[in-house]
């Protein structure tokens, strides 16, 4: 039973930018991007993120930088590191579930 009524916009907007993935990460073609090429991809922006993370920490302990960058920086390096780990788990259990199947 759904309580709200969802704008209709918010999931035309999802949609669209779902569609356009394989745009944005700069692969031109109907095909679209791989999935190796997406996953490669995000690995090297979460990589990128601690990063800039660890920086910003470094220079929080030199004085070099604002505390509000700083809680920044580290909140978004825990929400990266967060999802990196929920998607190793996801795949881990892919992987034992496919092991599991009767051949």
């Amino acid at each position: 039973m759904v309580d709200k009524i969802i704008d209709p916009n918010v999931a035309l907007n999802a949609y669209s930018n779902t569609s356009n993935i394989g745009k944005k990460a700069g692969v031109d073609g109907e095909d679209g991007v791989s999935f190796a090429d997406f996953l490669r991809e995000k690995a090297s922006q979460s990589i990128d993120t601690m990063r800039q993370s660890e920086q910003m920490s470094a220079k929080a302990v030199t004085g070099e930088a604002d505390l509000t960058d700083v809680v920044q920086a580290v909140g978004a390096a825990e929400l990266t590191l967060q999802t990196v780990i929920a998607l190793r788990d996801r795949l881990v259990s892919a992987y034992q579930d496919i092991m599991r199947l009767p051949v």
